[in-house]
């Protein structure tokens, strides 16, 4: 069951938000394995990032990865991120 993720980080600039994909691109786990989409959105300072992961567990494996980088950059979240069941996905 594919899911969608929505984060919230607090005040992401676009800053940290570059270094983070830049030290994920440097590892050998780039892309994460079940990433479908990833996309960043927003203002600098209050970026948001939504992505479309093929399963809760894939997610939860890259995040053993990511959250130590993301700790590193200084970026921390209002609270847990929302977690949907997709219903279905249209691609062009």
């Amino acid at each position: 069951m594919s899911i969608v993720v929505r984060f919230h980080p607090k005040n992401l600039t676009a800053e940290q938000y570059d270094n983070v994909v830049r030290r994920e691109e440097g590892t050998a786990t780039y892309p994460p394995d079940g990433r479908e989409y990833h996309v960043c959105f927003g203002t600098d300072g209050d970026l948001h990032v939504s992505e479309i992961w093929d399963s809760p567990e894939q997610l939860q494996a890259y995040g053993e990865i990511l959250m130590p980088m993301l700790a590193d950059a200084g970026i921390e979240f209002s609270g847990e991120p929302e977690v949907f069941e997709v219903h279905n996905s249209v691609k062009r």
